[in-house]
């Protein structure tokens, strides 16, 4: 195993359109960045002001093309850290985050947190238990889960594979190979706008029958426009 990481981690937050929420979701990151850590914005297009209501609380911010795993990349090259956090926009982590990862990535090369979607629904509360129950037996994370990794084993590995969909989980079968994830029990918090705008049954038959699809070889674009 490669030596643990230095101090500093970079938080990678892709964006695109998210002017509603992009003040508050910044403003919650700024504990970490009083502590020495840095963020990085990464915008894929926004045509609502995305970026200048982002600049005021991050370190940098990146314009690349539009898609998750293009932007994610494209904050791990400009990242200065030793350890890498993706975060989506909707998605807040605990308190103490950077404790926790850094305390991970001492004994680990990567890992996730669990989820807790941010709804009173007791159905979506059994589909967040269910996706850490299954990111536990798989050793897969997802995107709402704030994967963290060693910056050097990022890079070793070539970052994310630049596809529109699934790019996490393709992610994780890489990193499964060099070694099993720290699975956090701390719970990030997800928004469960997709789930109820979707409806929470339609969304959880989609997207078992998108990553079987996956699992079985489809391609990733095809997923992608079933998943719009």
């Amino acid at each position: 195993m490669t030596a643990a990481p230095g101090r500093r981690i970079t938080f990678v937050v892709p964006v695109l359109n998210e002017a509603a929420d992009i003040a508050a979701s910044l403003e919650a990151l700024a504990p970490l960045r009083a502590r020495g850590h840095e963020v990085i914005v990464v915008d894929g297009g926004s045509e609502d002001g995305t970026p200048g209501l982002a600049r005021p609380q991050a370190d940098r911010i990146l314009v690349a093309p539009r898609g998750r795993a293009q932007q994610m990349n494209a904050g791990a090259r400009g990242a200065t850290g030793d350890a890498l956090v993706f975060l989506h926009a909707d998605v807040r982590l605990p308190r103490e985050a950077d404790r926790m990862v850094l305390e991970a990535l001492a004994t680990r090369l990567w890992g996730r947190f669990d989820v807790r979607l941010d709804s009173p629904r007791a159905l979506l509360a059994l589909v967040g238990a269910m996706m850490n129950l299954r990111s536990r037996l798989t050793g897969i994370a997802t995107g709402d889960q704030a994967l963290f990794v060693r910056r050097e084993l990022f890079d070793r590995l070539g970052g994310y594979a630049e596809i529109p969909l699934m790019e996490d989980i393709e992610l994780s079968s890489r990193l499964r190979r060099a070694g099993c994830p720290a699975c956090l029990d701390a719970r990030v918090l997800a928004s469960a706008r997709r789930w109820e705008a979707r409806g929470a049954l339609r969304t959880i038959v989609l997207m078992w029958r998108l990553r079987l699809a996956y699992y079985l070889g489809a391609d990733p674009a095809r997923l992608a426009e079933r998943y719009r």
